[in-house]
């Protein structure tokens, strides 16, 4: 008769330790917000053709990005992870100018019609990426609206910051801003970033903090399409290092910064920069694109809703009001919902105030703490009974094989 009690307790104890094993997994795959994502780019996901950031400086002729075939069969990631659909019932920009800085705009793209204003040469957007942020600030989605930009109520006004292959320049950058600020915009994206400082760039960024734009800029260039980043040191990019500027770094789905993103230091906030979909200059299908300056367009779109949604702001506390309700990471993270119906503190509304001096009443976490809380207690709960469970099969096995007799009855009492 030992035998099968063995195998009972062979049974009930390789289910208490399967039921050990599993009880932390279950707990720590809640833990896990963005699982059943589409992949960061795009292979699991949606398959669309790659936008570029720009073309190959050195390369003999060029031809523009074609319209792309395939449209994006649903609402991808990172409009998921904003929460734009819940956001645009709170505000859609109406009534702000974003000053985009960049390849250009086309002015008759999907989803933009009628509300693109182009300086110059900025109406031509050969490379596509000045179009395809554009529709990530303040595209409509067009036939596609889960596809909307942030503040699809905003008008773009599109400057160019970069020559045609999309090579950017502090000159260019610096006019662009000139520009903008001399049309009085609420918020100005660059969405380029350069490796130095240049003083007239810095003149630019200072005279358009003062006239009251809200300058959002890409904390590092987009990554180059070919080679490795392992070599290249950090430092500083421009404008995102100047004083007042939001500096804004890409992140990947689970929250962490791409493994070919270029190092730097300074960011204020990460915003969603891989896999996101949006349009180009021509047709209506979409393209993927990544980068900071993905990052930076949700960003500016962000701050345009902002700026709508509480006009007597200033240009400072738009930023904290971005920094503040973020979610807390290593690198804070946007959320343009919180942003816009976060109650903060009178400290965070002052004019000039330096966001990182005055203190400000962020979201309430107490009920997401609580709940933290509770999966704690129930896994430490849980572990208790499998423990138990272990035990009282143990002992019931030595008791059946002794006979049920005392301990102190064994060797001896046998004899």
């Amino acid at each position: 008769m030992r035998r099968p009690a063995r195998g009972v307790a062979r049974l009930v104890s390789g289910a208490g330790l399967a039921a050990a094993l599993l009880l932390p997994a279950a707990a720590s795959a809640h833990a896990v917000p963005l699982s059943g994502m589409p992949a960061a780019d795009g292979k699991k996901g949606q398959q669309l053709p790659a936008m570029p950031s720009a073309f190959d400086a050195e390369a003999d002729d060029v031809t523009c990005t074609p319209a792309s075939k395939e449209k994006a069969k649903k609402q991808d990631w990172s409009r998921q992870r904003l929460d734009l659909d819940r956001l645009h019932r709170h505000g859609t920009g109406q009534g702000v100018t974003v000053a985009l800085i960049g390849t250009g705009v086309a002015t008759g793209a999907a989803g933009l019609d009628g509300r693109v204003l182009a300086r110059g040469a900025a109406g031509d957007d050969c490379v596509g990426h000045g179009t395809f942020l554009a529709g990530l600030i303040a595209g409509t989605g067009g036939d596609s609206p889960r596809l909307a930009g942030v503040a699809p109520g905003a008008k773009i006004l599109a400057l160019r910051g970069t020559d045609e292959r999309g090579t950017a320049s502090s000159a260019l950058v610096a006019q662009a801003l000139r520009a903008a600020t001399e049309a009085r915009a609420q918020v100005i994206a660059v969405a380029v970033a350069l490796p130095r400082r240049d003083a007239e760039l810095t003149r630019a960024v200072a005279a358009a903090r003062r006239a009251g734009a809200v300058v959002v800029a890409a904390a590092t260039p987009d990554p180059p399409s070919r080679g490795t980043t392992d070599e290249i040191p950090s430092r500083t990019y421009w404008p995102a290092g100047e004083p007042g500027v939001l500096s804004v770094a890409d992140m990947l789905p689970g929250g962490t910064r791409p493994e070919n993103a270029l190092p730097t230091g300074g960011i204020d906030l990460a915003a969603p920069g891989a896999g996101v979909v949006s349009g180009g200059p021509r047709g209506s299908g979409h393209y993927l694109g990544a980068g900071a300056s993905v990052a930076t367009a949700y960003t500016a779109g962000a701050a345009a809703v902002v700026r709508a949604a509480h006009p007597d702001d200033s240009p400072d506390a738009v930023v904290r009001r971005l920094t503040a309700t973020a979610y807390p990471a290593d690198i804070p993270q946007l959320d343009p919902y919180a942003a816009v119906t976060t109650v903060l503190g009178d400290a965070a509304a002052s004019t000039g105030a330096e966001r990182a001096a005055d203190p400000v009443t962020v979201r309430d976490t107490a009920s997401a703490d609580r709940a933290t809380s509770r999966a704690g207690l129930l896994v430490l709960l849980g572990s208790a009974a499998v423990l138990a469970a272990l035990w009282a099969a143990f002992t019931f096995s030595r008791a059946r094989a002794r006979g049920w007799r005392p301990a102190e009855a064994g060797p001896t009492a046998r004899e």
